[in-house]
């Protein structure tokens, strides 16, 4: 004999929260301009009108979904920023932590990497400060790395970042949940190549970032 489900169990998401999923869906899959109002309103159940009741329109459900991804991956990133871990074992960390929140949020991912563009002055800006935030993030690993004899000390520490973000933020295009590789599995493969080349040799001498001894 199974267990009944608990009220709680069972119990609806609230209908913001049922709102917000719908949202990340239609615009993951149609686009941010191509899903209406109407289109929402239909998914939900609803009729037209008794969505405003909710919230004001589209563009206050992508500035949500916006927000929600960008706290998301802050949260799995920044604790390691006072890590005690050397460089090169916090990157892997890293890369994997950005890959988990991709691939646990798939359609608040492809929203939040693809239809970004669509947000107005104010709510662009909010994503364009973020990405430099984290792009930041990944320099200064970059930067611990060299410091301490990690990473080899000819990077450019710009493009290196550039590349790993490349790396990990464009998952969302190809990985599958559920498929042959585990999130973890994706990100110790990218790091594996990553650090291959990022690496110093055995016996390198230790130099500020930029180079210099």
């Amino acid at each position: 004999m199974t267990d009944s489900p608990s009220p709680k169990d069972t119990a609806p998401k609230p209908r913001r929260e049922q709102i917000h999923d719908v949202a990340s869906r239609l615009f993951s899959e149609r686009g941010y301009h191509a899903t209406s109002m109407r289109d929402l309103a239909g998914q939900l159940g609803m009729q037209g009108g008794s969505l405003y009741a909710h919230i004001s329109g589209k563009e206050e459900l992508l500035i949500e979904i916006v927000s929600r991804a960008s706290k998301q991956f802050d949260t799995a990133l920044f604790l390691l920023r006072d890590a005690d871990l050397p460089a090169d074992q916090k990157l892997r960390e890293a890369m994997h932590r950005h890959i988990r929140v991709v691939a646990d949020n798939m359609e608040s991912a492809t929203v939040f990497f693809h239809e970004w563009k669509h947000l107005s002055p104010g709510a662009y800006r909010h994503v364009t400060d973020w990405r430099d935030t984290i792009d930041v993030f990944y320099r200064d690993l970059v930067t611990q790395g060299i410091r301490e004899g990690t990473l080899r000390a000819d990077l450019d520490v710009k493009m290196t970042a550039n590349l790993i973000l490349s790396a990990v933020n464009w998952t969302y295009t190809w990985y599958r949940p559920g498929g042959e590789l585990t999130p973890r599995q994706v990100a110790e493969s990218f790091a594996d190549m990553l650090l291959a080349g990022l690496r110093a040799s055995p016996g390198a001498a230790h130099t500020t970032a930029g180079g210099r001894p």
